[in-house]
């Protein structure tokens, strides 16, 4: 299937290259994989926390003291900078951890009209720095309680299970837990230990989880929430700016072909529709002639004006709803389209609008340069807030954005309402369009 031309552009690329804006997908891990990177994201955090605790502390602790002479400003920078690289490396640990991605733009750069001394001083205003600042601190207590617990159910777990190997290199004097219970000597002692070391193996992968959770969570909310939010909104405008651009080429479209196409038709309808009227009189087989010219560009300016209304949403969608308008679009394929209808979920009417068109004009190309023989159509439901729409068929393939405005005018629709989009298009196909759209 090509895009080469679907139709005319709907609106320009949104220029954005992430994806995504779903939640973000952690790493698939079996529970020894998932122990193992608790286990080393754990035991790295005392150092790295104790080193940042002591560098950033006391830099930002002798640039407040030193403040009133002006050095202290400088000073205070480079414990902010300090700051900053520890939480950068922490966020490297945390991507590791969780298989998140780290978001970008927490540091933004001073304005080109900020004076050189004020540039230095730039991290001094932001709140990012401040938050990587006070991490090193709150990075510190968790840290250290992180790698305490890890390190003490280890202990338990290796010395409880293998008791049983040093019990005898004891002294004779001393009193075990057995004996102390009152319930045996040594063997209820290997016994006891044994039993407390394979209870804490068991509870091994989720206390490590948890300990790394403890650190790892203001870890998180301290050095990427204010980046996240960032993105968040960055990519709100951006889906914004698209939808009004989008909106307004395609009003700049209908207005340039209503102006070019139907007004000029019906300009030469009433012009030989006037004719034929002096005609009827003088010439009445002229006039007939003249009337069936007529009647024919009124045939072509109907053909032509529904070709001008297929970007407006048909009554046929308003009234009936998307499934329905989703049904009459494959019956009137050209070609034998199978539709997978899969929604349950309310959908707004934008989101609806940009489904219905997305499959219109994907089965239309299908139809006019793919060469395909079946297509299928699939809308179902993702998860709780997304949709995937999925348009695929068996033709020639090589459709691509670089080729025509047509896929841009698709991607900038579905951008438009917050979606994802994607062609798959190799050379000999097959070809398979597809769409991630929110519910809502």
């Amino acid at each position: 299937m090509t895009f080469d031309d679907v139709d005319r552009d709907t609106g320009p690329v949104l220029d954005t290259t992430s994806q995504p804006t779903g939640p973000s997908r952690r790493t698939r891990r079996g529970v020894m994989g998932r122990l193992a990177a608790d286990t080393g994201y754990v035991l790295l955090t005392l150092p790295l926390a104790v080193a940042a605790f002591v560098t950033v502390f006391t830099l930002i602790a002798v640039g407040i003291s030193t403040v009133i002479v002006w050095v202290g400003l400088p000073i205070m920078v480079a414990g902010l900078f300090a700051a900053r690289g520890f939480a950068t490396a922490e966020r490297q640990r945390l991507n590791k951890l969780n298989g998140t991605p780290i978001p970008r733009g927490a540091y933004p750069p001073a304005p080109g009209d900020t004076g050189a001394l004020a540039t230095r001083l730039w991290p001094l205003r932001q709140a990012q720095y401040w938050l990587d600042a006070l991490w090193t601190i709150v990075g510190f207590v968790t840290g250290l309680l992180a790698w305490c617990v890890s390190v003490v159910w280890y202990a338990a777990v290796l010395g409880g299970l293998t008791y049983w190997m040093w019990q005898g290199f004891l002294p004779e004097g001393n009193q075990g837990l057995a004996e102390l219970l009152g319930i045996g000597g040594r063997l209820g002692d290997t016994i006891i230990n044994t039993a407390f070391g394979l209870i804490a193996l068991v509870t091994l992968p989720w206390v490590i989880r948890g300990a790394a959770w403890v650190h790892a969570a203001p870890a998180d909310l301290l050095l990427n929430s204010q980046a996240s939010l960032r993105q968040e909104i960055d990519t709100e405008r951006a889906t914004r700016l698209a939808h009004q651009d989008a909106e307004a080429t395609a009003l700049r479209r209908f207005e340039r072909d209503i102006h070019d196409g139907p007004q000029q038709r019906l300009v030469r309808l009433s012009m030989d529709l006037g004719r034929a009227r002096k005609q009827l009189a003088d010439d009445p087989e002229r006039a007939a002639a003249t009337i069936d010219s007529a009647l024919q560009q009124a045939r072509d300016t109907v053909d032509e004006l529904r070709s001008l209304t297929r970007g407006i949403a048909p009554p046929l969608l308003v009234d009936r709803g998307l499934r329905v308008a989703l049904d009459e679009v494959v019956n009137r394929a050209p070609v034998p389209v199978m539709l997978d209808f899969d929604v349950e979920s309310p959908l707004s009417p934008a989101v609806e609008t940009a489904i219905y068109f997305t499959v219109s004009e994907a089965l239309t190309n299908v139809a006019k340069h793919s060469l395909a023989h079946r297509a299928e159509v699939t809308v179902v439901e993702r998860d709780a807030v997304r949709l995937d729409v999925t348009v695929s068929d068996d033709g020639m393939g090589g459709a691509h954005e670089a080729k025509g405005s047509g896929l841009r005018g698709l991607r900038s629709r579905v951008e438009g309402v917050g979606g994802i989009f994607d062609v798959d298009s190799p050379t000999g196909g097959p070809t398979t369009l597809t769409a991630s759209l929110p519910l809502l």
